[in-house]
């Protein structure tokens, strides 16, 4: 793109309600922040978010663990540094009507007033991102409105050079999205899909009513054979008719965008102390108190491969570890129960334990979407 067509993109964007900085919903975009991991096989069995923070993979549960999914550091185009990596394992020639494969990000809905939809000064929706894949092939990108059930879709081709998509969804003036902290809009890159969900039109032409089949109509499969890759990275979604260039910002802004919804402690070395010191109430129960900053919510809490641990003393495993009801979102009380042994008002620390990168010890407090 020439400098002065880049100009007039921008000035168009300004004046439909965009531009400028933070013009990007997307968090995480370029794929630069993966608390959860950054390689994890024998992904598709379940929902979940596995590598690059906000980035949740849907299966359905249909796909059984046929995936690995990475945060790749040695495979991005020129001008970013990592990508999000998903390998078939497995093949999938046999597709049930059900079966879905998708990655996408929820965004909060106070994150999208800008964009005025279900208002006569609606503004349209500007997507851009890189892909790649070890194979040609045709998937869809979605956006998905929570609050009002309505859908738009458009494909997108796939080669084996990274490649920039750039997709404008028109604007919308049905359906507000809320002002609040919840879910209102998937973006959604649909790579594997059944009947349910391909064998009717595809809607691309404007948001309407969702209707399963009209989804990911004409669609390939990602698990046609073994061995598939796909790779993305530089998503952007902003307001206005005309995708802009990337908005790369510092990484410790993106690492404080995502803490919004996860923070995690531990999981780089072993019997590393997870969450400094807590108090003992009682010989089998003492509490943590984490003061993460502002998450979007109480945060629910996992653990693996901890224990509570004091200097000189043995470690006591932990039957189980759970937030307190007194919580809110800055502010978390945790307590570790253990069999006995504990000294009332004693300090102690939680420790990870472990002796392999996959069993080392953390602690997550997730408020993700």
């Amino acid at each position: 793109m020439s400098k002065a067509a880049e100009l007039a993109n921008l000035i168009g964007n300004i004046n439909a309600g965009g531009g400028g900085v933070n013009r990007n919903v997307i968090i995480n975009g370029a794929m630069n922040v993966s608390k959860y991991g950054t390689n994890v096989t024998g992904v598709g069995a379940s929902d979940g978010y596995f590598t690059c923070d906000r980035w949740h993979l849907d299966s359905g549960a249909t796909t059984a663990g046929r995936l690995t999914m990475t945060q790749d550091i040695n495979d991005a185009p020129n001008g970013f540094g990592n990508s999000l990596k998903l390998d078939c394992t497995t093949a999938d020639t046999s597709i049930a009507s059900g079966e879905i494969l998708k990655i996408e990000q929820r965004i909060e809905g106070q994150n999208l007033q800008a964009f005025a939809k279900g208002t006569s000064d609606a503004k349209p929706f500007a997507v851009s991102f890189y892909v790649k894949g070890n194979a040609s092939a045709t998937y869809v990108c979605e956006l998905f409105d929570q609050d009002n059930s309505r859908q738009c879709s458009k494909t997108f081709n796939v080669t084996t050079d990274w490649t920039r998509v750039e997709l404008t969804f028109p604007a919308d003036t049905t359906g507000a999205f809320d002002n609040d902290n919840a879910h209102s809009l998937s973006l959604n890159f649909w790579l594997h899909a059944g009947g349910s969900f391909t064998s009717g039109t595809l809607n691309s032409s404007g948001f309407a009513a969702n209707n399963g089949p009209d989804r990911a109509a004409g669609i390939s499969s990602f698990f046609d054979s073994t061995d598939r890759t796909f790779f993305l990275t530089g998503v952007q979604l902003e307001v206005g008719q005309n995708p802009t260039e990337f908005e790369h910002e510092n990484i410790k802004i993106t690492e404080e965008k995502c803490r919004r919804y996860l923070i995690a402690y531990g999981g780089e070395k072993n019997y590393e102390t997870i969450v400094g010191t807590g108090i003992a109430a009682s010989t089998t129960r003492c509490w943590f108190l984490y003061t993460p900053g502002q998450m979007r919510a109480i945060p629910t809490i996992t653990s693996a491969n901890v224990q509570v641990d004091h200097p000189g003393v043995a470690g006591y495993a932990i039957s189980s570890y759970a937030i307190d009801s007194a919580s809110s979102s800055k502010a978390i009380f945790s307590y570790a129960d253990v069999s006995s042994g504990l000294t009332a008002g004693r300090p102690y620390a939680l420790i990870g334990t472990g002796s392999s990168d996959a069993g080392r010890g953390y602690v997550r407090l997730s408020a993700e979407l």
